[in-house]
């Protein structure tokens, strides 16, 4: 069992910025890949970011460069910064880890960008 913990959200005004973490329980070179998925009201989850275990790192269109996905594998932690921020950022940002079979999602952390 892998537990995830999500912290940093808030209300940010528009082109402010926020850093997202989330904390796993164990090592993350053990777990396949990491990612942050952001959900809106009535919406399917979507990804964000990712980063595997080799450290290569992919992003959603809509990110545009405005995001960046890192990871501290002494603090089993990873991050996502998130710059120029728009009101449509506005949702429940998740994360979420995979080892082997396995899929694991953080309770989330509300992000809510005012325009």
């Amino acid at each position: 069992q892998v537990q995830l913990v999500e912290s940093g959200g808030g209300l940010v005004q528009a082109g402010g910025s926020l850093r997202l973490s989330c904390a796993a329980s164990i090592s993350i070179f053990r777990l396949g890949s990491m990612a942050w998925y952001r959900q809106f009201a009535g919406k399917q989850r979507e990804q964000v970011a990712a980063i595997t275990s080799s450290g290569t790192t992919s992003y959603g269109d809509f990110v545009k460069g405005r995001f960046v996905v890192s990871r501290d594998s002494a603090k089993n932690t990873v991050y996502l910064q998130m710059n120029s921020q728009q009101a449509e950022d506005t949702g429940v940002y998740h994360c979420k880890a995979i080892k082997f079979s396995a899929t694991y999602w953080g309770q989330g952390t509300q992000v809510t960008v005012s325009s």
